[in-house]
C-alpha cells in the first residue's frame, strides 16, 4: 500500500493509492455491479466517504452513460460536530478533496460529482430511488452510520445493494451497532459478509446469494460459509490467496473495437487515461 508522502506522485496502479480495499471487496463490487448491468438494471452510484479514491476509482468504471456517480467526504471541511471533528483530525488529517480528485484523474476523464461536507448533505442532494449501488464509508460514530444507512435506504432503488464498511472492526463499535440494528430492526438484508463489509440490500436477498454462492464454490481461493442467525442466511466470504480483481473496462474502451482485447486489458488494468491515449495513439500511426 503506498503512504500518504507516496500519494503526491500521480498513481499508475490501484494498489498506488493509499487506503483500505481488499482483493476480496474489489471481486464483489466488481461482480455485484457487473450482475446489475447484465440484468439491465439502472441507476446512480453513490460513495459517502471517499479518503484517498481507491475504491471510488474502482466503482468509477462502472458508471454508465445516462447515470450519475456522486461521492461525499469532508475532506478539509468543517465537521458538524465535536465527536467528528476529533475522528476526523485523529484519522484524516491528511486528507484533501485536491489529492483525491487529483488520484481519481489519473484513472478517469472525467469527476465524479463531488459532495464537500458532512453526510447530512446527501440526501437532499441525491434524488430518492435513484441509486442502484450505495458504499457507505464515512464516519465510524454511531449517529452518522445511522443516519447515513437510513439515507441509503432512501436513495436506493428496490433492488440496489448498499456496502457498509468496518462493520466489525474493533476499533469501529459504533458502526457495528448501527449495521446490526439496521438488520434486526430497519428491513436490512444481508446478502454476504467480507472481512470488513456488509453488503445488503431492502429487497429480496435470495436471488443474488443464489449466484454469488454458485461463483464463490467454483473459485479455490475463496472460502464460503453459511449461517443462519435471526431469520437471515447469513453468507461469509473469505479471501484465501485471491488476486486481484480486473475491473470492467471504462465506457470508452468499451466502445473503442479497433484496439481489441489489448486495450480493453490496459482499461481493466486501470492504467491512467494517459497512458491508454499513448497505446492508442501509437498503434493508430502504425496502422
Amino acid at each position: 500500500m503506498a503512504t500518504i508522502q507516496e500519494a503526491t506522485r500521480p498513481p499508475r496502479r490501484l494498489d498506488d493509492v493509499p487506503g483500505w480495499f481488499p482483493v476480496l471487496d474489489q471481486l464483489l463490487f466488481d461482480w455485484l455491479l457487473n450482475r446489475q448491468e447484465a440484468a439491465g438494471m439502472r441507476g446512480d452510484l453513490l460513495e459517502i466517504g471517499v479518503y484517498l479514491g481507491k475504491s471510488a476509482i474502482f466503482t468509477g468504471r462502472h458508471r454508465r452513460p445516462g447515470e450519475k456517480y456522486t461521492v461525499c467526504d469532508l475532506f478539509e471541511g468543517e465537521a458538524p460536530d465535536d465527536a467528528n471533528r476529533a475522528e476526523s483530525a485523529k484519522s484524516y488529517s491528511a486528507l484533501t478533496r485536491g489529492r483525491f480528485e487529483a488520484n481519481y484523474r489519473a484513472f478517469h476523464d472525467e469527476l465524479p460529482r463531488v459532495l464537500q461536507g458532512p453526510s447530512s448533505l446527501v440526501a437532499a442532494e441525491v434524488e430518492p430511488r435513484s441509486c442502484r449501488f450505495v458504499h457507505v464509508d464515512g464516519s465510524h460514530l454511531y449517529e452518522h452510520v445511522r443516519d447515513d444507512i437510513g439515507a441509503a435506504h432512501e436513495l436506493l432503488g428496490p433492488e440496489g445493494i448498499v456496502v457498509l464498511d468496518d462493520f466489525r472492526s474493533e476499533h469501529t463499535p459504533g458502526v457495528s451497532v448501527a449495521t446490526w440494528e439496521a438488520v434486526l430492526n430497519r428491513g436490512l438484508r444481508p446478502v454476504c459478509l467480507s472481512t470488513q463489509k456488509l453488503y445488503g440490500t431492502w429487497g429480496d436477498p435470495a436471488p443474488v446469494q443464489r449466484e454469488l454462492l454458485a461463483m464463490a464454490r467454483e473459485r479455490s481461493d475463496c472460502h464460503v460459509s453459511v449461517q443462519e442467525a435471526a431469520g437471515h442466511r447469513i453468507v461469509r466470504l473469505k479471501s484465501k490467496g485471491m488476486p486481484a480483481a480486473a475491473p470492467a473496462p471504462a465506457p470508452a474502451a468499451r466502445t473503442a473495437p479497433r484496439y481489441g482485447r489489448r486495450v480493453r486489458r490496459v482499461a481493466a488494468d486501470l492504467l491512467p487515461p494517459v497512458v491508454t491515449r499513448a497505446i492508442r495513439n501509437a498503434r493508430a500511426a502504425r496502422g
